[in-house]
Parts: structure tokens; C-alpha cells; sequence
């Protein structure tokens, strides 16, 4: 009859109702929960100027000791091309490049520590990829340093360029990128050659040392701090070809936009100043510049830096704490280091070089 009917069909519609209700239950609680871990896990939002203010120090997250980049020596002195850059920032918001704080973190924690707000920026070989710009809440501000796949040989073999690399032993982590980008290089140019695969980056050194292979390959940063721990590291070159594209640069919150700012101006007045010739010597005498360029650089004209929160002299205080961008290569990577590594792909814009800063304006 139609009255089974209806009760047939008002019975499944009644245990949908419920079933609804439960649903919308669930999902309430399930938002309440998600809402709940979201606040927990909120990245910092506070002003991390006025907090480095208030603190009265940055505090910037470097490697693990790499030699040229971010070193400790006995007495606990921080130096390096990295450690460099952050008494910059430093420098820029007090004018006194000490009022620094450096703490190692590793590759797995380093994004979760500034995030929360436990350090300003992280400085360090970290590789800017679009991932890690995208899924971490953590912006890569800007290139300090060009890095890539190299190779290293001794100058024994007589080679000046990976081009001349033919029937040779290379040592190479194996199933790595490396390993990948070693085999195309060599199909791609018709040469000859044998890989010693390890397994650990560390093994590599140690066979290269011993002479196990003819060259090794590997990111140049990395192939650099080996060279300098060799007893005679002006025996070794690093060849000018790259085989990858690996920049490195300064990390901050996504979420602060003023902090942003400061740091990646810190950087671009590093590289005007070697650009228009200012260097930490020569800096006094260069206030009576008249070059506009020149004198915006050193707070002699105009404010630029009162819409970042900072002071007009704020960049003058920067080079003549820290020196211009080539004055910190050349103190860490230059042959005052005791192993040059060329500028390449690091040398000014002017100079062949991918380096390049927007004008001051």
C-alpha cells in the first residue's frame, strides 16, 4: 500500500537526518580540532624588529661548522661568509655588527626554529628550491652566494676546465643527484670516464685525500670547505663549470614583510657599496662623494631608511662594520684565506657575474 510505502521510505530518510546530524557533529568537532592545532602550531607574528629591539641582539641560525662559510674557533668565535652577512644585519639595526647571537642548527629543524620565533633568520647552506620558498612559511629573501655542482682535481692532472675531464676516476656519492647530473655531463659531452661511488659525502673526502679518484664532484661550497682542510689546499682547484643551480640565501618568516625588507636591503647595500667602490677603508673619504648614488648609499642624501624603521645612516653603519659584498668574499674565499675560490658566477654583474642589486633610489 502507499502507507508501506512512505514507512519504507521515511525510514531511511530519518536515519539520513541522523546520520546528517552526526556528520555535521563530526565536522564541527573535526574544525574545532584543526582550528585548535593551528593556533598551536601559528608561526610568530610579532614584529621580529621590535623583538630584536627589545631583545637587544639578532639572533641568526648558521650551519654546522663549514669552513669558509661558518666556523667556531676554540674560544668560541664565530667567523665566516655566512656569519658575516648576520653581523650585517646586526650592524644595520643597532650600528654594532656583535650584537649578535649564533646558534647551529641542522638541516632537519632549521625552518621549525625560525618559524616559532626562535631565530630572526637563518644564514646557512640551505639550497633555495620553489618548495622550500613555498611550503614552510619561510621566504628566501635574496642570493648571497651562487652555488652548484663542481668538480675538484689536483693540479697534477693539468686541467683547467671539466670540459678537459676525459678517461678519469671521479668520486661521487651514489644514488644521488650528483651521481644523476655526473652521468648526463659525461653523455652530454661525449667523454670517458669511471665513477668510485660512496655512500657517505664524508667517505669522499677521505678517498679524495688519499687519491683514489682523479676528481671529485659535489656541491662547490662543500668541495671548497675540503679543500681548505687539505694540508696543501693551493694544490687543488675547483673548475669554473657548474653542473646544477643551487643558490644560497638569507630565510626569514614569511609573515613579517618589514623584516624582509631590512634584510635583503642589508644585502643589496653590501653589493652597491663594491659596486660604486665604498669599502669599510675608504668609507670616511667617501662622504664627500658627489655622486648621488654614492651619497644615498652613506645617509649624506635623503632618508632611506625611516620606512623600514631604521636610521639614515643605517648602510654607512653596515659597510664600515662589515665591508663591502667583495670584501667578504675576498676575506673568506679569497687567497688571504689560505684557498682562493674564483668569483664566477658570484663576481658583480659588471664583471661577468650574476650579482646585482636594484639601484638606491
Amino acid at each position: 500500500s502507499l502507507h508501506s510505502v512512505w514507512r519504507f521510505l521515511r525510514i531511511p530518510a530519518s536515519a539520513a537526518l541522523l546520520a546528517a546530524m552526526l556528520l555535521g557533529g563530526q565536522q564541527t568537532a573535526f574544525a574545532q580540532q584543526a582550528e585548535a592545532e593551528t593556533e598551536a602550531s601559528a608561526p610568530f607574528t610579532i614584529s621580529t624588529l621590535e623583538t630584536v629591539r627589545t631583545r637587544g641582539h639578532v639572533i641568526c641560525a648558521a650551519t654546522n661548522p663549514l669552513p669558509g662559510f661558518a666556523q667556531v674557533s676554540p674560544e668560541g668565535l664565530w667567523s665566516g661568509f655566512d656569519v658575516d652577512l648576520c653581523r650585517a644585519i646586526a650592524a644595520a639595526v643597532f650600528g654594532d655588527p656583535s650584537r649578535v647571537e649564533f646558534r647551529p642548527l641542522s638541516g632537519q629543524s632549521r625552518f621549525a626554529h625560525l618559524l616559532m620565533g626562535e631565530v630572526d633568520l637563518v644564514v646557512r647552506n640551505s639550497p633555495w628550491t620553489m618548495a622550500r620558498d613555498t611550503q614552510y612559511g619561510a621566504t628566501y629573501v635574496t642570493t648571497s652566494f651562487f652555488n652548484g655542482q663542481a668538480f675538484m682535481v689536483p693540479d697534477r692532472l693539468g686541467v683547467v676546465s671539466a670540459y678537459e675531464l676525459e678517461d678519469v676516476t671521479i668520486c661521487v656519492t651514489s644514488n644521488s643527484d650528483a651521481s644523476r647530473r655526473l652521468d648526463e655531463f659525461f653523455f652530454f659531452n661525449q667523454l670517458a670516464y669511471k665513477e668510485l661511488l660512496y655512500e657517505d659525502r664524508e667517505d669522499l673526502a677521505v678517498a679524495y685525500r688519499a687519491g683514489e679518484c682523479d676528481a671529485v664532484t659535489g656541491a662547490a661550497s662543500w668541495l671548497q670547505a675540503i679543500r681548505r682542510t687539505m694540508p696543501d689546499p693551493g694544490s687543488n682547484s675547483i673548475l669554473p663549470e657548474r653542473l646544477s643551480k643551487e643558490p644560497y640565501g638569507p630565510v626569514v618568516r614569511s609573515n613579517d614583510p618589514q623584516w624582509e625588507a631590512i634584510v635583503r636591503r642589508t644585502l643589496y647595500a653590501l653589493i652597491n657599496a663594491e659596486e660604486y667602490g665604498v669599502t669599510s677603508i675608504n668609507i670616511e673619504s667617501m662622504m664627500s662623494a658627489r655622486t648621488p648614488a654614492i651619497r644615498r648609499l652613506l645617509g649624506a642624501e635623503e632618508d632611506v631608511g625611516s620606512d623600514i624603521g631604521l636610521r639614515p645612516t643605517w648602510m654607512r653603519d653596515v659597510i664600515g662594520s662589515v665591508g663591502n659584498y667583495g670584501e667578504i668574499y675576498a676575506r673568506h674565499f679569497g687567497a688571504v684565506a689560505g684557498a682562493q675560490l674564483l668569483r664566477g658566477q658570484n663576481a658583480l654583474w659588471l664583471n661577468g657575474g650574476l650579482m646585482y642589486a636594484p639601484p638606491v633610489y
